[in-house]
């Protein structure tokens, strides 16, 4: 098969039964499969005996969205996978334009949809909107939703754009390219793994598009829900990974200084101004396992700069999101244009 929808199933029964038929009524030619991560609740029994024709594969334990992709993908064969959580609801033909593209652009790795709320289908959703950039220090926003201000979908961002990362949550990414890059970093386990990804082929002089021709519609949250300490663990460490193993050397000594200081007033607030306790030692708590591993990802980062292409990957923008959103009170893509 061309194509291959993939799954990731934790524990999310409630969530398959809801929306997975709408993903089998896809229209053009597809494989749609679930890949299990060993999960404890009904998922695989209600998959045997509702969806016999979904291909299953069962993974031996949790292995988290990262390796747990890896582990999966290993044992399908297409040209084109298809990342795809499940809490998505899709419409008839969403597929088939994304496919479309990619073919008449080989010069692209991955593109992503437009993703919509599934509780307002009028507005954006957070995990990805309508495609992610990165500021000069490694703050990830979107077309759409910068930080907590998620926009209404007005059509104003309607036009295919060059991106820097495509959301994990709904995905399509070619073979070749995802096991150029050795796949999803396992080490993540969750969280900024598919903005590391991009990130990489970016770097390589790979394209990677948004496509808002293409919509789905997201739940969000996923297992882990905003404000869970684990999350803003995850978050830190990984961002801090991330920007070690992709920065040019022109630019890594600057940033992580900054970025220093800034984890740390943001810290500070949790603390003092939020009183969560939770999430400030999160954030100490990822920065110490960023610093107690970095020498882990020194290979890492020689071979992703031996491969690079360019300094100014698209999607990466010369600007400071915290200094624009709260300091200047620009909340909406369109509002920061004049920045770039």
């Amino acid at each position: 098969m061309k194509t291959a929808i993939v799954i990731l199933n934790w524990n999310g029964e409630r969530m398959l039964r809801t929306y997975l038929d709408s993903v089998k009524k896809y229209k053009g030619e597809a494989e749609v499969i679930v890949a299990d991560n060993a999960s404890t609740d009904g998922s695989v029994d209600y998959l045997r005996q509702y969806h016999p024709d979904v291909r299953l594969i069962i993974l031996d334990k949790n292995y988290g969205f990262a390796e747990g992709y890896n582990q999966a993908l290993r044992q399908v064969e297409a040209e084109y996978y298809v990342l795809l959580n499940s809490d998505i609801r899709v419409d008839g033909d969403w597929l088939t334009p994304m496919i479309a593209f990619m073919d008449q652009h080989p010069d692209v790795a991955a593109c992503q949809p437009k993703l919509l709320a599934e509780h307002d289908h009028e507005s954006f959703e957070y995990a990805g909107a309508c495609g992610g950039m990165l500021d000069r220090y490694g703050y990830p926003f979107c077309r759409g939703r910068i930080f907590d201000t998620v926009e209404k979908d007005e059509g104003q961002y309607d036009t295919p754009i060059e991106i820097l990362w495509a959301t994990g949550a709904a995905l399509l990414i070619r073979a070749a390219d995802y096991w150029q890059q050795g796949g999803l970093d396992a080490r993540f386990f969750a969280h900024n793994e598919e903005i590391d990804l991009c990130w990489r082929l970016a770097i390589a002089g790979r394209k990677i598009y948004c496509l808002p021709g293409s919509k789905v519609y997201h739940v969000g949250g996923g297992t882990l829900p905003k404000g869970n300490p684990m999350k803003t663990f995850l978050n830190f460490r990984n961002n801090l990974t991330m920007l070690y193993k992709c920065l040019p050397d022109s630019e890594l000594h600057k940033v992580m200084l900054v970025r220093w200081i800034l984890d740390y007033v943001a810290a500070l607030q949790m603390l003092i101004l939020q009183r969560n306790v939770g999430d400030f030692m999160a954030v100490v708590r990822g920065r110490r396992a960023f610093n107690k591993w970095k020498a882990d990802f020194a290979a890492d980062r020689k071979r992703i700069q031996e491969s690079r292409r360019t300094d100014n990957e698209t999607g990466r923008m010369d600007i400071s999101i915290l200094w624009q959103y709260y300091a200047r009170g620009k909340k909406t893509w369109a509002s920061l244009t004049e920045c770039r």
